[in-house]
């Protein structure tokens, strides 16, 4: 009787696209870690004109990973609506499978250049052709609007928060084993070869059940009168409300546009001196940003009780602008902890202005409203990966630090366009006035990332 409950648990599990995120993220953590230490083995002896060997190798893995994210950045977003909208016509799971296809191209091929010791720019050939799939601006949009279209408004944030505690935690496990995965049998098939065998199993994992198992949730009533609320003041709007959505996208594109430039160098600044870090450490390290899903996830549990959704996002950007502020002076692995440190709830922010987005809108455009602030968000990506790789590229001998700073204030800004919203929402949007809508001690574990950032980690 108890195993055959079991057994129903575990099927209904896996019914929900849960199991489809965690499973991802272990897969793109493995993926990201062997990419970085590929990158950097190969561009170990460059030489560039007035620069040190470092220096050489610093600029040719900035340089490398600027075209590669450019790529990433611009080649999805036409694909990537053409899916949103086949989801918004009843095929909700379409920009999952689609692009979920794409992303195993990108593992095998990855594999393929440790194997038959190619250069990593072959993977700019192959990043266009699964880009084409959507890539995670559909994957992620996919799941976004999946969770929208079948929570009620006063659920919402909490259960997009939850998922994305659960990419954080798949994250955080993900990037503590893939450094020590990424030199097993690296004597004889090359360095990376076992974690990136890893990778293509999970995310195979991953494409067979969002396919075979997973099921679309009943969509909950959004519009005209709520079925289970009928005089719910947070029911969605007939119309949208214009003006808040764009002071929403104007937050949301330049608060990526901060947290996206320093994790672009971050990665790369913590294997030059005075870090110089090794594949193990780069596992910790990514599993301390994989950490800070998890304490936004604790700090949306405590703060929501008493501060309202506007507040929520404005309490990220200050820890994100804190602690970014303080990388740009670090000089050893203590300091940086202690710099990520600060950042333990920068992942509340993008969440949250999706919900807030979501209840600007009908239920019939949710899913081309939040795949309009992640191509947003791709856009920025156009802008500030060259301006941060250059200037990063141009500070090195001086103050590499500086892109950090820049971040910071760019975070400051940030938080004007989503102070006015705060200012022109009613407060019903924002609070939460009944008990037993409050998050519970219970949904920790849940049924982050996402995310990313994350991050958001990249992507």
């Amino acid at each position: 009787m108890l195993l055959s409950r079991l057994g129903q648990a575990a099927l209904t599990l896996l019914h929900r696209v849960e199991p489809t995120v965690i499973l991802q993220q272990l897969s793109s953590t493995f993926f990201d870690t062997a990419l970085l230490m590929v990158v950097k083995d190969h561009y170990a002896n460059s030489s560039y004109p007035g620069l040190s060997r470092e220096d050489s190798q610093q600029k040719a893995m900035s340089n490398f990973y600027m075209i590669y994210n450019l790529i990433v950045t611009l080649i999805p977003i036409v694909p990537a609506l053409l899916l949103a909208r086949l989801g918004d016509r009843g095929r909700r799971k379409a920009p999952i499978v689609v692009s979920l296809s794409g992303y195993l191209v990108a593992r095998v091929s990855l594999l393929l250049v440790v194997l038959f010791h190619l250069p990593p720019e072959v993977m700019f050939g192959i990043v266009v052709v699964f880009e084409l799939s959507g890539g995670y601006c559909a994957f992620w949009t996919g799941v976004m609007t999946l969770l929208s279209v079948s929570t009620t408004t006063e659920e919402r944030s909490k259960v997009i928060m939850r998922v994305e505690l659960l990419y954080g935690l798949a994250g955080l496990v993900g990037s503590l084993v893939s450094g020590h995965l990424y030199l097993l049998l690296g004597s004889s098939l090359g360095n990376g070869t076992l974690l990136l065998a890893a990778s293509i199993v999970l995310h195979a994992l991953s494409l067979l059940q969002a396919v075979v198992l997973l099921k679309v949730p009943t969509e909950v009533p959004q519009e005209g009168r709520s079925l289970l609320s009928p005089s719910s003041p947070d029911e969605a709007p007939a119309r949208i409300n214009k003006a808040n959505v764009l002071l929403l996208l104007l937050a949301a594109m330049s608060y990526d546009f901060a947290v996206g430039g320093a994790v672009e160098i971050l990665g790369v600044f913590v294997v030059k001196e005075p870090l110089s870090w090794t594949a193990a450490q780069v596992g910790y390290g990514n599993a301390a940003g994989c950490a800070i899903f998890i304490t936004s996830f604790l700090g949306l549990l405590l703060f929501r009780r008493c501060m309202n959704d506007v507040t929520l996002v404005l309490i990220g950007m200050i820890s994100f602008a804190s602690g970014i502020f303080f990388m740009a002076f670090v000089r050893s692995t203590t300091t940086f902890y202690l710099a990520r440190s600060l950042t333990l709830f920068a992942l509340i922010p993008m969440p949250t202005i999706r919900s807030l987005l979501s209840k600007q809108v009908p239920a019939s455009s949710c899913g081309m409203t939040l795949t309009g602030l992640q191509l947003s968000l791709k856009f920025m990506g156009l802008i500030y990966i060259p301006v941060f790789t250059k200037i990063y590229q141009g500070t090195l001998d001086g103050f590499p630090g500086l892109v950090f700073m820049l971040s910071s204030i760019v975070t400051v800004l940030a938080m004007v366009p989503i102070s006015v919203v705060g200012c022109r929402l009613p407060e019903r949007h924002g609070s939460r006035s009944r008990p037993e809508e409050n998050l519970s001690s219970s949904e920790l574990r849940g049924g982050w990332h996402r995310q990313e950032v994350s991050s958001q980690v990249r992507n």
